[in-house]
């Protein structure tokens, strides 16, 4: 905002659709930047209408208001309540954590102190009036700011720019208010007769002379609880009734009331683009996020500030418009990424409602991904300290330095060095690399480079060090540079890397991935263009149905045939023994990212009408007897565990019930963890990526299915490792790219913990290593004291 008027925005018309908080802010700030531009808000409703009660905003933002309208700013810090504490009640329990700061007002005072300062500065409200039609409001002003809420009409009527997708979840909810004011952010648990609902609240008014307060308070539950409750026929009236009696820890019997109050689906919006010609989108209308993270009015505001500001500084609305896109996109899709986490975890409550009192609300307080166990453990030691103390986790020992057992096998600690294909096996017998399908069977050999590369990252401390993906067969490799498990030559190659983990890094568990590539076959190494066809001595591919990975790229692979099931059975079978053989410690099968195995399970993939294709239980018959052969053979004291993808990440792929289903029928089977992971099955998935982005779905099994498993997808700090063990989302957590980045990452992480004890110790050579070098001098001398 330093540029001030006089850029190409200088002096505009600016239209202003929508009277919330986000677009009566942006109204105050674009007329108080440039006094000469005329700026119109279209609100149709009276000054005074309003739904919900009370608005949390954070710190960040409140800043942001501070240095951009300081009378703003100081008109509602004298409204505000602040508080520390946020308590969980459930099953007779009240647990508090504190240190959080929060701060809250009344809807209706922030949008009066808006109004007033609007008027101050001259922009022009207009109430009880529906805006003229976005096209008009388009070609009569220069700026069109779309701040008309979820339902926008302005967003519909260019959805064709735009392009919205509005996705509407699986619980109803209502917002309520007390006439009293808590002293704490609540969350109260009711278990009923037709399953869980859960209560937000917080105050949202304080306590004084004048009265007793005011709290906003949300009931929330799954919408086939909603109506089992019979909630679905109340009114507003009755239904606060209701609720009200269903909370008494936090209500004390105290009535509830409502304000056009009604039982709605949250919905997210998301859009494509932000902007279309002069017009913009603003707050709900260009994007919602979870009213459980309280981010709704924060991010319009944070909106209407960056716009503001991009409008200033630009040179002309297109560039202000794209700068206010570029700066806002990502801020919102890491809140909107924490909201979805935050908003399945209250979808899926009924699946943590056995845990141990203080796990569960642990589990509840980092439930978003964004309070974490050290950031958690900064604002109350005590609170994270019970937590540890009710898990058996020691004092003084970070939850990823406590051991795991898996059969026969104990682990030190929970960390995984993820499977990883490097593609640097020996290629063919005489080691020119032309993967010319020779047939005489001396590739997919590991060599020095699998001895150092898997060597240094056991001596790098992890309870758990995973081979790539080991080929059963020539044809079923990936590319010419993966290893196999097919001849004698492999099995000893893999045994001297065994030998060298176990000898050289007493403790340190290694474990073999076995799979088949199925249609994904006969490529590339990755670096020389990953999925792409080798250009000459490719090989045939099988997969259960004959679909190419990539229409027009890939080969057609043929379908299997009963005969040549049985085959690829016992190419498994045999690869299974030569790892016993090598001595690995664990075996996984790869029943994931769309290989041989995963391509039977998904239905995007098997098309089959015979007894391997059809409903989930038909695609799980083959899989499942690979692994029933496999475990047979498989030393019956070391674990074996399932690699699978939980979703395909495509329109028409496997569903969430079926993830289950699948993870279900091979824990009965006997496999003694799920490695959870997703996608890779398609190429046209449309992956949600971001931090740990793929654990949820390793949660969902745990807590649902009850079985052991191992969390992948980009977790990256061991923060986030203590988090998901501490919160019982995850019992092993397996990371790749950090492993590659620093072979010693969990050496490392215990140093940074101040971590000495039996679950990282340092290799006797490295041990003169273990402290963190300085870094620079701390000895110059202090500052002298200026006369």
């Amino acid at each position: 905002m330093s540029r001030g008027p006089g850029n190409g925005t200088a002096g505009m018309r600016v239209a202003v659709v929508g009277g919330g908080p986000g677009g009566l802010y942006a109204a105050a700030l674009l007329k108080r930047l440039d006094p000469a531009r005329s700026v119109t808000v279209h609100e149709r409703n009276a000054p005074n209408d309003t739904f919900g009660f009370g608005v949390v905003l954070s710190d960040e933002t409140l800043g942001g208001i501070e240095h951009a309208d300081p009378a703003v700013y100081a008109a509602l810090q004298r409204e505000f309540v602040r508080w520390d504490d946020i308590d969980i009640v459930h099953r007779g329990h009240t647990l508090t954590s504190g240190g959080h700061g929060f701060a809250a007002l009344g809807r209706r005072r922030l949008l009066a102190v808006l109004h007033e300062r609007c008027r101050e500065l001259g922009v022009e409200l207009r109430f009880r009036s529906e805006a003229p039609p976005p096209e008009r409001l388009a070609a009569e002003n220069d700026l069109v700011v779309a701040a008309d809420g979820v339902h926008s009409t302005t967003r519909d009527a260019f959805a064709h720019a735009f392009r919205p997708r509005v996705t509407t979840h699986r619980c109803r909810y209502i917002w309520l208010a007390a006439d009293f004011a808590l002293d704490a952010f609540r969350f109260e648990i009711a278990e009923t007769a037709h399953g869980v609902l859960q209560l937000h609240a917080y105050p949202y008014e304080r306590a004084d002379e004048s009265g007793p307060g005011a709290s906003t308070v949300i009931v929330e539950a799954r919408e086939e609880v909603w109506r089992a409750a019979g909630l679905d026929r109340l009114d507003e009236c009755a239904s606060a009734e209701r609720c009200a009696k269903l909370f008494p820890e936090t209500l004390g019997g105290r009535p509830l009331r409502g304000n056009n109050s009604q039982w709605i689906a949250f919905r997210t919006v998301v859009n494509e683009r932000w902007s279309h010609g002069n017009t913009v989108l603003l707050g709900d209308a260009a994007h919602t996020a979870h009213f459980s993270i309280g981010s709704g009015t924060k991010l319009a505001v944070e909106d209407a500030l960056a716009l503001a500001a991009c409008v200033e500084e630009q040179p002309d609305l297109p560039s202000a418009l794209a700068a206010y896109e570029a700066e806002r996109r990502p801020v919102v899709l890491s809140t909107q990424r924490a909201a979805r986490g935050s908003l399945e975890w209250f979808e899926d409550l009924a699946t943590y409602t056995g845990q141990p009192p203080r796990q569960f609300a642990f589990n509840l307080l980092t439930r978003s991904r964004r309070v974490t166990h050290d950031n958690l453990r900064l604002r109350d030691a005590e609170f994270v300290a019970g937590v540890e103390s009710e898990a058996g986790v020691p004092a003084g020992t970070p939850p990823m330095f406590t051991p795991f057992r898996l059969r026969g096998l104990t682990l030190r600690n929970r960390v995984v060095v993820s499977a990883m294909d490097m593609y640097s096996a020996q290629q063919d017998g005489d080691g020119d690399g032309d993967g010319d399908g020779d047939g005489d069977g001396r590739g997919g050999v590991p060599g020095d480079f699998h001895l150092v590369h898997l060597g240094a990252r056991a001596l790098g401390g992890a309870g758990l060090v995973m081979t790539e993906m080991v080929c059963v067969s020539p044809d079923g490799r990936i590319t010419p540079g993966c290893t196999g498990l097919w001849t004698e030559e492999q099995e000893a190659a893999w045994g001297r890397v065994t030998r060298f983990v176990h000898e050289q890094s007493p403790g340190t568990a290694v474990g073999v991935q076995i799979g088949h590539s199925g249609r994904k076959g006969s490529t590339k190494v990755m670096w020389e263009g990953i999925d792409e066809p080798l250009p000459h001595g490719n090989w045939p591919l099988v997969a259960p149905s004959p679909l190419p990975y990539r229409e027009g790229v890939n080969q057609v692979p043929h379908a299997l045939t009963a005969a040549e099931l049985t085959a690829v059975r016992e190419e498994f079978t045999d690869a299974a023994r030569r790892a016993a053989r090598a001595g690995f410690d664990l075996l996984e099968l790869h029943c994931a990212h769309g290989y041989l195995l995963s391509s039977f399970l998904s239905p995007l993939t098997n098309r089959r009408t015979d007894a391997y294709g059809g409903d989930v239980e038909a695609r799980l018959r083959f899989p499942l007897e690979v692994f029933d052969a496999v475990r047979e053979v498989w030393p019956a004291e070391r674990p074996l565990t399932v690699r699978v993808s939980a979703t395909d990440w495509a329109e028409g792929g496997i569903t969430p019930e079926e993830s289950l289903r699948v993870a279900a029928a091979f824990a009965e089977h006997g496999a003694d963890a799920l490695d959870v992971s997703t996608g890779q099955v398609v190429a046209e998935e449309r992956p949600d990526f971001g931090r740990s982005y793929q654990t949820p779905y390793a949660d969902r099994i745990r807590n649902t299915v009850g079985v052991p498993v191992i969390a992948v997808g980009a977790i990256s700090s061991w923060d986030d490792v203590n988090s998901l063990l501490l919160a019982g989302r995850a019992d092993l957590c397996a990371l790749g790219r950090p492993h590659l980045y620093d072979p010693h990452w969990t050496l490392h992480a215990a140093a940074d913990q101040g971590y000495e004890g039996p679950g990282a110790p340092w290799p006797l050579p490295y041990r003169a290593g273990s402290r963190k070098p300085p870094t620079g001098r701390t000895d110059a001398p202090k500052p002298r004291l200026a006369l």
